[in-house]
């Protein structure tokens, strides 16, 4: 009774149009993670597989990507029977034929976006200037440009379904400016900005709209962007990729537009109100990478 209320409430101003949704009759609704071989990707993809769902996993790296599918699916053996299956694909979203690719994989296995993660990204650590022009582009590439061109490429079919969602990855970090990961913190305040105004062009359509935003998170992506030796590692509470990512479909289910796990709230509100004189050299200190002798 509560779920089909919630779902009557969700649908409020969505009307069924027969015509369109006759091209969708037969096909399997599949979640898709990019950024799906390891951190809160791979840890979102794994739940979702465990509630009974196909998972299409998306990353660069079609080694990493593998192993990724097969751990999911072996954690899994010893859960309830479930008919889910965890499909991979080995793709570069900032490659001008991403979508094509996607598409096509997507209709070879049957199937359609029901669910869009978008947790693939990167970041670079070190002062602005000393940023290499080429990392730089990535990072906007990646978690700017890909991201935007996903949410506006399976978006339009999840609205005329009435059903379906989209789930971006950003980070407390899209809450306030951030010395010495200028580009990275910036680009996840732009995911939280894009999604919220989303969120609330489309609400009562029947479609959720979240994006995620956590605390650090134990994951491979502090090294790769250099951030290990940051003082906020230490300083932070640092969550596990796997309790974020249950927390973050439990609230997302719920319908919260903007996913705040645990006390991480209070964070946030830190990051938002603390008088920028003041939060900007703390944020500095913390961030601010340091030669590997000086923690020792």
């Amino acid at each position: 009774m509560i779920t089909r209320a919630l779902l009557a409430w969700r649908r409020r101003y969505w009307r069924a149009d027969p015509a369109t949704l006759v091209r969708f009759h037969g096909l399997i609704p599949i979640k898709v993670v990019t950024g799906g071989s390891d951190g809160i990707g791979k840890a979102i993809a794994s739940e979702l597989y465990r509630s009974g769902d196909f998972v299409l996993l998306v990353a660069r790296n079609a080694e990493t990507l593998a192993r990724a599918g097969a751990d999911i699916t072996a954690a899994a053996r010893h859960k309830a029977a479930t008919e889910a299956r965890v499909a991979v694909l080995a793709l570069d979203v900032t490659a001008p034929d991403a979508l094509d690719r996607l598409d096509a994989e997507l209709r070879s296995l049957g199937g359609f976006c029901d669910l869009l993660v978008n947790s693939a990204g990167t970041g670079i650590t070190d002062a602005f200037i000393a940023n290499d022009p080429k990392r730089l582009d990535d990072v906007v590439a990646l978690n700017v440009a890909a991201l935007t061109r996903l949410c506006r490429h399976y978006l339009p079919d999840m609205l005329l379904r009435g059903r379906g969602g989209v789930l971006n990855v950003a980070s407390l970090a899209g809450y306030a400016p951030g010395p010495y990961q200028a580009a990275y913190y910036a680009s996840k305040a732009y995911v939280i900005s894009l999604t919220e105004a989303i969120g609330y062009e489309t609400a009562g359509q029947g479609v959720r709209i979240a994006a995620l935003s956590s605390a650090p998170v134990q994951t491979a992506l502090h090294e790769r962007m250099g951030g290990e030796t940051g003082l906020y590692l230490k300083a932070l509470p640092v969550w596990t990729a796997e309790r974020v990512a249950r927390s973050a479909l439990r609230r997302f289910r719920l319908g919260q537009r903007a996913i705040i796990p645990g006390l991480d709230p209070v964070l946030m509100l830190s990051l938002r109100f603390l008088p920028r004189p003041l939060l900007l050299p703390i944020l500095g200190v913390l961030l601010k990478p340091r030669r590997r002798d000086q923690g020792r």
